[in-house]
């Protein structure tokens, strides 16, 4: 029995270790296939709101520090500038609100002139069939921001109409539409505060 019990202990720790082994070649051979996948992927999204041919850098390779962060009705996680042939064309703020649900993550894409140029939702925990619709295919209605600024809307437009705005509303959604429409309005104010340094225009003088 003892002869026995050590030739299965001897295989037991033979197959580990056999099995240890082939998952750390598995992980040295194919992680860095994975890490660019990864790397890809969080590329097609957080950089889906800025029109192809605005940029030639790799955006998310450099985040820029912010400043000042905590802002009226959100806060800034993120910023990222975009150049084309080594000028700013625009920047993505990556930024949290507080929904109906729960925390919202938008990416919002403003160009140098201060217009937002795209809006993206991250995450959300919003009410399926309400708020949720953000984020469902073929509803537009974050792009009702696109051309949008301070110079074209005054902000105590940036409200949803109910509220003496300018801005439909997601239909059964108030508190998730003025969450949206605060944090894009919230964005546009840190980009006319910071314009210099977000673009990268301060390094001249």
């Amino acid at each position: 029995m003892n002869r026995i019990t050590v030739r299965s202990a001897v295989l037991l720790v033979l197959i580990t270790l056999l099995t240890v082994g082939i998952a750390v070649t598995w992980q040295h051979v194919f992680s860095p296939t994975i890490n660019l996948a990864q790397k890809q992927l969080k590329a097609r999204t957080w950089l889906s709101v800025l029109p192809p041919t605005s940029y030639d850098n790799q955006p998310l390779d450099a985040p820029l520090a912010l400043e000042d962060s905590v802002l009226a009705h959100s806060q800034l996680v993120a910023g990222y500038r975009a150049t084309l042939n080594g000028q700013a064309t625009a920047v993505v703020l990556h930024c949290k609100a507080q929904g109906y649900g729960g925390p919202l993550e938008l990416l919002i894409a403003i160009d140098n002139q201060g217009r937002v140029i795209g809006t993206k939702v991250l995450r959300q925990q919003e009410t399926p069939g309400l708020g949720a619709r953000l984020v469902e295919t073929g509803n537009h209605w974050l792009e009702h921001f696109n051309g949008a600024s301070r110079q074209t809307t005054a902000d105590a437009s940036w409200a949803i109409k109910r509220d003496s705005g300018q801005f439909d509303q997601l239909a059964g959604a108030t508190v998730t539409s003025r969450a949206v429409i605060h944090a894009v309005h919230d964005a546009l104010r840190y980009f006319d505060d910071h314009r210099q340094r977000l673009l990268g225009e301060d390094r001249d003088e």
